[in-house]
């Protein structure tokens, strides 16, 4: 198989179709064509659905990019890391974080990463849908609580859990009494089930405000506006300062953040190098750790 060729083809299924793949190369995009269709002729398989305005990849066009990208990007990690003579972390990282983490973490992991590995360049893109690692083209992404997914392999980096917090001006509901709720979203929830040292309780809530972001969340609590639920680690100093009160935790399972990455991929230098950055920024994965990584 001419290993040109099928660069050009996943140079192509990257960028969507052959000129902006050509913008993107500096090349010319009849020559792109030929090369991809040459490399089909070779295969005997057709590897795109060619349409008037659109190109899409078919299902065997789509399982070569899967495996010939991955493995075309460890052939030239491995070129330049012995050009460099194998100690340097270099290149393009690309990873996709949650919203809440990305607000108080990400900014300052990326810049100590960067710092240490000047020759990386990192993009991280904030997003809490689930992205497709290898069509969207990310090396790692950050995810909480995820769905079991076979096609990928990580580890969990951080552990939290909800609290329910309030005001101390803000009196707790008794005797089937309301609370206003501040929430994130929209929600016709009515009811909020802690853990307190006397047992299980119940809070009977009203929805009063929704806003899009936890951090929003947790600001509007401090005002005073009503309860909401937050993870201890956004809430903690708070919480230790007497700004907020704790009503009981959440009786649900903890909130678990894992770093994943593609099985069928070997782990790259720039990979690993942000793992281990993860790792020295919260070694035991414990709430207080992110608490104090947010306040250093």
């Amino acid at each position: 198989m001419d290993l040109l060729a099928l660069a050009d083809f996943t140079l192509v299924a990257r960028h969507g179709g052959f000129g902006k793949a050509a913008r993107a190369a500096g090349r010319p995009k009849a020559t792109l064509s030929r090369r991809v269709a040459e490399l089909e002729a070779s295969l005997n398989l057709r590897l795109f659905e060619r349409g008037a305005r659109v190109l899409k990849l078919t299902e065997e066009g789509r399982a070569l990019f899967e495996r010939a990208g991955a493995l075309l990007t460890e052939l030239e990690e491995t070129a330049a890391a012995i050009a460099s003579g194998g100690d340097r972390v270099r290149g393009r990282l690309r990873i996709s974080a949650p919203l809440l983490f990305s607000q108080i973490a990400m900014g300052k992991l990326a810049a100590g990463f960067v710092l240490k590995h000047p020759e990386v360049r990192l993009e991280v893109t904030t997003e809490d849908r689930t992205v497709d690692m290898i069509e969207e083209g990310f090396d790692l992404v950050i995810r909480v609580n995820p769905d079991p997914d076979e096609g990928l392999v990580g580890r969990a980096f951080l552990h939290d859990r909800l609290v329910v917090v309030a005001s101390p001006d803000l009196a707790r509901p008794t005797d089937g009494m309301t609370v206003p709720a501040v929430l994130r979203g929209r929600s016709d929830c009515t009811a909020w089930l802690v853990r307190t040292p006397a047992g299980r309780e119940t809070i009977e809530v009203e929805p009063f405000l929704g806003l899009s972001s936890l951090v929003m969340v947790r600001d509007a609590v401090r005002a005073g506006v009503g309860a909401g639920r937050l993870p201890v680690s956004l809430v903690s100093h708070d919480l230790a300062a007497g700004r907020l009160i704790s009503w009981g935790d959440v009786d649900a399972p903890d909130i678990v953040l894992w770093a994943l990455y593609p099985t069928r991929r070997l782990l790259s230098a720039r990979v690993s190098a942000f793992l281990d950055q993860l790792k020295q920024a919260f070694p035991d994965g414990t709430p207080d750790e992110l608490a104090s990584f947010i306040a250093g």
